[in-house]
């Protein structure tokens, strides 16, 4: 198999650590490795497959030579991304930079994977919770068009990066002998003015408010849904919460369809599509969890029901490992699709 050189932008963060963790699980085909990152974390060395790696600064001349550069997301996405495409690489992005750019698909590869071909140069991974999401939506709307969506998602405090999970380990013990906001400094967002303790609470803002009242978060997820699935009509609400988990997040999805559906039927469908299985046995207590979904390449959907207020209605539980399939697991499954199609080949 041809091997291909390949740059990750953000090496040294939470999704850039996972993307090496999965490329040698995955035994991602690559020749060359350039790991780049900001001047603060240039220089530093990271042991992989056997070798030591510098991790370089990350500048417009980064990018010679490389057939597939993986951005990790922030803001330098915007900076370097047209750099890599004018050196001739194909970046796949995480940040929000490109996403409901109508000139950039967003994909995930097991839902709309013919849209990579209309790349430009640069693809676009989604918001974490949008994929997790879509994931169970896209074998239910192949039996039946949605025609309505209410979301509330439970996120993990890897979301907000290592910072998030660093404020919950070091808040715990903190947060049992006070409830001083004084003792909290990243969430709901480090840019914020105000900040919460996440350690024994929930914090029901994910990003900045918009003119709306929703978040940005939200509407992340209701206009990255409706680009992916091809459907500007489905209408969607979210809410979107933060809460003191470590890893995988957590949905409660209602569904209108156009026409109604049998139980069974939705749940042989998403267990016979990829990347997403059924958990779900009320007799038996079992349902996804993000405790035991973490570090999983699949989403686990279970508390399927009837929503008995409405017709042709259903309420699901989804979860799904957000810097797995909602971040660098996606990101390199889209580049491991144009391999396996010879999408690469220029």
């Amino acid at each position: 198999m041809k091997k291909y050189n390949v740059a990750i932008l953000g090496a040294t963060g939470a999704v850039g650590t996972e993307f090496l963790k999965l490329i040698e699980e995955r035994n991602f085909p690559f020749a060359e490795l350039r790991l780049l990152a900001s001047k603060r974390s240039a220089g530093k060395q990271i042991e992989f497959m056997g070798k030591t790696y510098i991790v370089q600064e990350a500048t417009k001349d980064s990018f010679e030579g490389i057939d597939i550069a993986l951005f990790a997301g922030g803001s330098v996405s915007k900076e370097f991304a047209p750099y890599a495409v004018k050196a001739g690489a194909v970046v796949i992005d995480n940040s929000s930079t490109f996403r409901m750019d109508p000139e950039v698909p967003l994909v995930v590869p097991e839902v709309n994977p013919e849209d990579i071909l209309k790349h430009k140069g640069i693809i676009a991974n989604p918001n974490c919770s949008t994929i997790i999401m879509v994931m169970a939506l896209k074998p239910l709307y192949d039996l039946a068009r949605i025609k309505r969506i209410v979301v509330s998602t439970y996120q993990a405090v890897s979301g907000a990066g290592k910072e998030g999970i660093d404020e919950l380990t070091d808040r715990w013990a903190v947060a049992l002998a006070s409830a001083d906001d004084d003792v909290a400094h990243i969430l709901p967002s480090a840019s914020l003015p105000k900040h919460y303790p996440i350690a024994f609470n929930l914090i029901p803002q994910i990003d900045v408010f918009l003119d709306n009242l929703y978040t940005k978060e939200e509407m992340k997820m209701i206009n990255e849904t409706r680009k992916i699935m091809h459907d500007d009509e489905m209408r969607i609400t979210a809410t979107t919460v933060r809460v003191p988990v470590y890893r995988s997040h957590s949905e409660s999805v209602n569904i209108e369809f156009e026409h109604d559906l049998e139980l069974k039927d939705m749940a042989a469908a998403i267990d016979a599509f990829p990347g997403i299985q059924m958990m779900d046995d009320p007799a038996n207590q079992v349902y996804p969890m993000p405790l035991y979904t973490s570090e999983k390449y699949d989403c686990f959907v279970g508390r399927l029901r009837r929503d008995e207020s409405n017709p042709n209605t259903f309420n699901l539980w989804v979860v799904g490992d957000q810097i797995r399939k909602g971040a660098a697991l996606n990101t390199l499954q889209i580049a491991e699709v144009m391999i396996k199609n010879g999408w690469l080949e220029k």
